[in-house]
């Protein structure tokens, strides 16, 4: 048989929920960043897909052109990857985070040292999920030849 839930309890559950909020909302915001990174990989596939068909029938003289911007490709593709890599692991840290704080309310231990060490981890991931995404850009804005 379980213990009675007391009206204590409720309210620190009520509390913890309240206390988890933000980060659900950091959760969408990271989501979305995701979604674009995952938009900009999709598109960087294509287009090499689209460069290795060209590159099978292309005069000698734009063989080497096709190269550069396969390269170009591949250094962006990287740097999506690493976007991503990063975005994911903030999202899990804050995943991590919030169950933290839920186990420490129903366990009734301090947590505060753990929630803030990986709210903080999370933070540097996704500032780093942010440089990546910077980096990514202005490498395609660079390649980018108009007339």
């Amino acid at each position: 048989m379980s213990a009675p839930v007391s009206d204590q309890t409720i309210y620190d559950i009520s509390h913890v929920i309240q206390l988890s909020v933000a980060p659900v909302f950091l959760l969408t915001s990271i989501g979305t960043i995701l979604g674009v990174l995952s938009s900009r990989l999709a598109r960087i596939v294509d287009r090499a897909r689209a460069l290795n068909e060209r590159l099978e029938t292309a005069s000698e003289e734009r063989v080497p052109p096709i190269h550069a911007e396969m390269r170009t490709l591949a250094q962006r593709r990287r740097l999506v990857n690493l976007a991503i890599t990063f975005g994911t692991t903030a999202a899990l840290l804050v995943c991590v985070s919030i169950a933290t704080v839920f186990l420490g309310a129903v366990m009734k231990a301090s947590v505060a040292m753990a929630v803030a060490s990986l709210f903080i981890v999370a933070m540097a991931a996704f500032v780093a999920a942010l440089v990546c995404f910077l980096r990514e850009v202005l490498h395609a804005v660079r390649s980018l030849h108009l007339a």
